[in-house]
This record gives structure tokens, sequence and C-alpha cells, in this order.
């Protein structure tokens, strides 16, 4: 029950802002005549072009198409991202010199915007899956990196010590101690991650591969396709809150049996 009390209390407010953003959407273009109508595209519009409309079968094929692509490339370098920040963070949090090593190069290669770093992870990776995989890590690996290194490094130092007392290893209170620790920030980093992967997909197929939902949206500025442009802006921001939605259900779910307050109501 309570389990489902906190995953009641995650979703509200996401719907919330969901219905907030339609009725802005609607009140901008009112607001802004201007931008319309062959430019802005209302909801409504949307609904005719994917729904109701004589050619919607092949609108929802051809954006769905692309949008399998994206999620791909999306979930692949979420994957990536993800399993290379629990890696570093364990090891910077467990070795200092290492941090003092690699955590500047991190910071700097951070600083350097996606867009300059295509030609390079293009020529060494490629324009397919590889290089857009690559993009999408990036933009996942450093905000997670260092949201979960701050979990590590909250883990209950009389736990720790305990562990050590008994001949425990760095890697024993890591593991019993420091990991489950760090469960909600863990998760934190993966509800953030998840809409940053699909952002990182977007510009990879932009700019490297030419497929999937990324190119289409470009493809579709220059061809004045703009039922097809708001309809993939639409979708991708829909599919995007709802996987975040879902990494909070299961951060909720889990958090619950297995997190830092389990057991103590």
């Amino acid at each position: 029950m309570n389990a489902l009390r906190r995953i009641g209390r995650f979703l509200f407010p996401l719907l919330t802002s969901m219905l907030l953003m339609f009725l802005i959407w609607y009140v901008f273009l009112k607001a802004f005549p201007q931008v319309g109508p062959r430019v802005g595209k209302s909801p409504g519009d949307i609904w005719r072009y994917l729904v109701t409309a004589p050619g919607a079968a092949n609108a929802r094929q051809v954006i769905g198409d692309e949008l399998q692509i994206t999620l791909r490339d999306a979930g692949i370098g979420f994957t990536v991202g993800m399993a290379v920040a629990l890696v570093a963070a364990a090891l910077f949090v467990s070795f200092a010199t290492v941090e003092q090593t690699f955590m500047p190069v991190a910071m700097i290669l951070r600083s350097v915007p996606l867009v300059a770093l295509t030609p390079i992870i293009v020529l060494i990776f490629g324009r397919g899956l590889g290089g857009v995989t690559v993009m999408a890590a990036i933009v996942v690996l450093f905000p997670a990196l260092v949201m979960i290194m701050a979990g590590l490094r909250n883990a209950p130092r009389q736990a720790m010590d305990v562990v050590a007392a008994y001949g425990g290893s760095r890697w024993t209170g890591l593991r019993m101690v420091a990991i489950p620790a760090a469960l909600p920030s863990v998760f934190a980093a993966a509800r953030i991650s998840v809409p940053g992967a699909l952002i990182g997909a977007l510009i990879g197929e932009w700019l490297g591969s030419g497929t999937g939902l990324g190119a289409g949206i470009i493809r579709a500025i220059p061809t004045f396709q703009y039922n097809k442009l708001w309809a993939s802006i639409v979708l991708v921001t829909i599919v995007s809150v709802v996987l975040y939605a879902i990494v909070g259900v299961i951060e909720n779910l889990v958090l619950e049996r297995f997190g830092p307050e389990a057991g103590r109501r």
C-alpha cells in the first residue's frame, strides 16, 4: 500500500504537468496567431494528422518507423552511459587518485558542445549505430556520474566501519552498504538520463546517421511538412515523459523494498 501511495504521489504531478503543457501549447498559438496556421499546429491538427485524416495511417507508419530507430539508439546509449557512470563512480569513490586523474578530463570533455565533438565521434565510430550510441551515452554519462558519486559518498560511515572491522574489503563495503544507500541517487540519475538519452540520440541522428526521428524532424523543415514536424516533437515528448514515469514507478517499487528507509515503517 505504501508503494502504491508513493507511485500515486509521483505520477499525479507528472500527469498535471502534461495537461498544463498542452494548455500552454494551445494558449500560445491563440496568443500569437502570426505563428500559424501554416506553421503553428494545434493539438487538434496533430490529432487529425495522425488519426482522422485520409493519410493518417501512412503518417503514423512513417513516424512510427523513425521513432523505433530513435528508441533503439536512445536505449543503447542510455544503457552504455549508465553502466559507465556506475563503474566510474565506484572507481572514483574507491580510489582518490583515479578521481583526481580522470575527473578533470571528464569535466573538460563535458564542457565541449556535443555538436563540436560530432565530427570526431563520426570519424572514430562511424555514422551508424555506434556513433549515435556514443553521442547518447555522452549526454547520459556526466550528470549520472556526478549524482551516483554523491550517493555513494553519502553511505553511512558507521556501517562502512562495521564492514571494515569484520575484515570486509573496500569492495565489500561498497556492495553491502554504499550501493544500497545510493539507490535513490542511481534512480534519480536514471530518470534524468532518460530524456537526455533521447536528446543525444536525436542529435546523433541529425548530425551523424541521417536516420531516425532526429533526421526526420530536420528533413521536415525545408520541405514544409509542419504537421509531421509538430507530430514528431509531440510524440517524442510524450514518449520521454512516459519513459520517465516508468523509471519513476520502478524506482518507487525498488526503494520501497530495498531502499535506505525499507523496513523502518
